[in-house]
């Protein structure tokens, strides 16, 4: 039976990656410490009930790393110090401690010799010189190459993603193991913590039905690519043993949508229209932020769940959460 490490795995994609691996047959280790404020749960409360050859270590990954010696025939690295934009923006050097767990990792992986080491990178180790109001481009996965001058990406979590699909080149250049990194956008689903913009304007817009007015942080005008969790975790399953090694892959739906057009299809959905405005004392982040899909449409990949769909699930999950309070 095949073996895989999911570090991080009890926070919001980690849990997803363990249920789809359980799913396929995998023995699972579930390696998370349950920081405060990253989303992560106990397994007994996730959506999916892990079932089958399952381990869960309430640990530090880096602890787990030091003290370890077992092969894997996969590792999915997603232990990583992140929450919503808030965090991102007050809790830099917090965030940079991703640094330490990363290079860990690799140290790790080169010591014990995986099968294959799946690296979670992010959509903000793209340069933000490219994100801008203006001459802002869709984000290919080229756009990245250490072989060419680097842009600065977005803050410490920036920096330490593209720091660690710099150490997976030299893993694989230097030691020979194979790897493999996605970038994921902005990924929603319906048990996402509410740190993050989706669920929170989702929540927020059903306590505030009728009002005349809205508002959204920033100019609202800020664009992101919304892709559901289904999707990411299909994606990836399905180019897992297909990328080659050292290569890395967008999970986007080359889709672009504003804060205000986000809130307005909520709105829309819940059964209002009222005006949506920006805040513009809240965060914002870069203008513009989505993934080009051209690399992904090769592989055969593209989105089941759009938008207003995605909506209508996080809604119905609110609803019932609701109800099953109440």
């Amino acid at each position: 039976m095949a073996r895989a490490l999911v570090t991080g795995g009890a926070g919001f994609v980690g849990r997803h990656i363990c249920s789809r691996l359980l799913e396929e047959g995998f023995d699972v280790v579930c390696v998370d410490a349950l920081v405060a404020d990253t989303g992560a749960l106990r397994p007994e409360r996730w959506p999916l009930q892990p079932k089958g050859n399952f381990t869960f270590v309430q640990q530090d990954c880096r602890e787990y790393f030091a003290r370890s010696t077992e092969r894997f025939d996969y590792i999915y690295h997603l232990a990583a110090m992140v929450g919503g934009r808030v965090m991102l923006e007050t809790q830099t050097l917090c965030v940079a401690e991703d640094l330490s767990i990363d290079a860990q990792m690799w140290k790790w992986a080169a010591e014990t010799r995986p099968g294959c080491v799946v690296f979670f990178s992010s959509s903000a180790a793209y340069p933000i010189g490219l994100q801008g109001p203006t001459g802002h481009k869709l984000l290919s996965e080229g756009m990245i190459s250490f072989d060419e001058d680097i842009g600065v990406p977005d803050l410490s979590y920036g920096w330490a993603k593209l720091t660690g699909e710099f150490l997976m080149k030299l893993y694989v250049e230097r030691y020979g193991g194979r790897a493999i990194a996605y970038r994921p956008f902005s990924g929603y689903g319906e048990d996402q913590d509410l740190a993050y913009p989706f669920p929170a304007i989702c929540r927020r817009l059903m306590g505030e039905r009728g009002q005349d007015e809205v508002f959204v942080w920033g100019s609202g005008r800020q664009c992101r690519d919304f892709i559901h969790i289904s999707d990411c975790v299909d994606f990836i399953w399905r180019t897992v043993d297909r990328l080659p090694s050292g290569a890395s892959l967008n999970l986007s739906t080359g889709v672009a949508t504003s804060f205000i057009a986000l809130a307005e299809e909520v709105a829309r959905q819940i059964g209002w229209e009222p005006k949506v405005s920006g805040l513009s004392d809240k965060p914002e982040g870069v203008f513009f932020r989505c993934g080009d899909t051209e690399l992904q449409s090769d592989y055969g990949l593209s989105p089941s769940i759009d938008l207003r769909q995605g909506i209508t699930r996080m809604l119905d999950h609110l609803n019932f959460a609701a109800g099953r309070a109440a």
